[in-house]
C-alpha cells in the first residue's frame, strides 16, 4: 500500500526542495509526495488524501500551522495523521506550542535535508 507524505509550504523553492529530498522515498520505496501551497489547501489535502505524514509550515496565508495542526487533531478521523512543523521561529515557546496542540516535532528552518529524510523514514516505518 502506497503511504503518503504531505508538504504544506507557503513558500515555492522550500515546497520544491523538500519534495525533492523526499521523492528519493518516492523511488525506492511505494511513497507518494504531495504538495499544498497555504493553511486551507493543505487541510483540504490531508481530508482527501489522508497522508501519513505531513510536514506543514506555520506561517502561512489563510490557515496558519497551527490552525491546520489543532483542527486535524480534533477531528477523530484525522487525530492519527503524524504532523510535523516546519518554522523559521525556533524559540521554545514556539516549539512548546506546537506540541502541546499535537505536532508530533518541529523542525526550524534552515532544516538539513539529511534529517528530514531519516524523520520521514521513520515515521513511516521505512528502512533501507
Amino acid at each position: 500500500m502506497t503511504k503518503k507524505i504531505l508538504i504544506v509550504e507557503d513558500e515555492m523553492h522550500i515546497r520544491s526542495l523538500l519534495a525533492q529530498t523526499l521523492e528519493e522515498l518516492e523511488d525506492e520505496f511505494e511513497v507518494e509526495i504531495i504538495t499544498a501551497a497555504d493553511g486551507e489547501e493543505g487541510l483540504a489535502a490531508i481530508r482527501t488524501a489522508r497522508p501519513e505524514v505531513v510536514f506543514l509550515d506555520i506561517m502561512m496565508p489563510k490557515l496558519n500551522g497551527y490552525e491546520v495542526c489543532r483542527t486535524v487533531k480534533s477531528d477523530d478521523e484525522l487525530k492519527d495523521t503524524v504532523i510535523v512543523l516546519l518554522t523559521a521561529k525556533g524559540q521554545e515557546a514556539d516549539r512548546k506550542k506546537g506540541l502541546e496542540i499535537g505536532a508530533f516535532d518541529y523542525m526550524t528552518k534552515p532544516f538539513d535535508p539529511d534529517e528530514v529524510l531519516a524523520l520521514a523514514k521513520e515515521l513511516l516505518h521505512l528502512s533501507d
